[in-house]
């Protein structure tokens, strides 16, 4: 399920799952969204501190809720940190099937994101969020209007940046995942349902929330799960300014033992490069021509 663009002057929710919204910071990524001609609006519990390192899950689910029902409210974005899992249980699926809007966030996002897409059939976007409009670079706007605003259509994943092919082959299947500590705990998670169909996995990580043997252990514990064996193919973000041989060698070993295609991009993570992978939709992958392209794309 996909559903309509940003208009012209269209407003965009934003919500805090993940943290304490700290006000000083989110006057420069509003400012950012308002120069690209959008209005902003944001729920009744964006700036509280209940819990100490958030809202309480029922406010921020509340928010959330609250901008899906809003028809004033064209599409939603927000940022990562820590603890948005806990909303889960409180989010209205059902109200985001009566109002589907296009929603977009990356890191801690994982959680919600995935939720949505397996909870909905809506399909979801991994890579924006409002902190990527405080220092707006052309790639990302380009990605952004090329997934979100009107006029536009994403063909497939844009490259820009130099990729490495880490193991060859094609493949076909529907775009899951997100940052890769996320995702392995998501995947024994109620709210996430494998369906017996062909998944691209996309994950990302950085060196500074961990060294490479705890993504390796991630990955482990991705691979030792049911949902591997539906698995067609990996897409790995970027992890640091100079990428670890080490990464990369776990990486091809990853797709060696499972015979499936391997590339490696500083396109869209934890980097300065904030491309969209729209969890949900169909897509081709050559990983020999380094390209991600989408099957049925509104």
């Amino acid at each position: 399920m996909q559903v309509k663009r940003l208009p012209p002057n269209g407003t965009i929710g934003i919500f805090c799952p993940s943290h304490v919204a700290i006000p000083e910071r989110y006057a420069m990524q509003i400012a950012g969204i308002e120069r690209m001609g959008f209005k902003v609006k944001h729920g009744d519990n964006f700036y509280k501190d209940t819990w100490g390192y958030a809202a309480s899950a029922r406010e921020r689910a509340d928010d959330f809720n609250a901008l899906i029902a809003d028809d004033s409210v064209d599409a939603i974005l927000f940022n990562g940190g820590n603890s948005a899992a806990e909303i889960l249980p409180y989010i209205d699926y059902e109200n985001i099937c009566r109002n589907p809007k296009r929603i977009g966030s990356y890191s801690d996002g994982t959680a919600i994101l995935n939720a949505i897409h397996a909870q909905t059939g809506l399909v979801v976007y991994y890579g924006t969020a409002p902190g990527s409009f405080s220092d707006l670079r052309h790639y990302d706007y380009m990605q952004f209007c090329a997934h979100f605003v009107e006029g536009y259509s994403a063909k497939g994943f844009e490259p820009n940046s130099e990729r490495r092919t880490l193991h060859g082959g094609q493949c076909e299947g529907v775009l899951i995942g997100g940052y890769t500590t996320l995702f392995a705990l998501m995947i024994p998670n109620r709210h996430l349902t494998i369906k017996e169909q062909d998944y691209i996995l996309f994950l990302e990580s950085h060196e500074k929330y961990g060294k490479i043997g705890i993504t390796a252990e991630e990955l482990a514990f991705i691979e030792q799960t049911q949902f591997m064996s539906k698995v067609k193919g990996l897409i790995f973000g970027h992890y640091s300014v100079e990428t670890p041989h080490d990464l990369l060698y776990c990486l091809e070993r990853f797709g060696k033992r499972h015979n499936i295609p391997v590339l490696y991009t500083d396109d869209f993570g934890h980097g300065t490069r904030h491309g969209i992978l729209p969890i949900g939709v169909k897509a081709k992958f050559d990983a020999d021509k380094q390209t991600v392209s989408f099957s049925d794309y509104q």
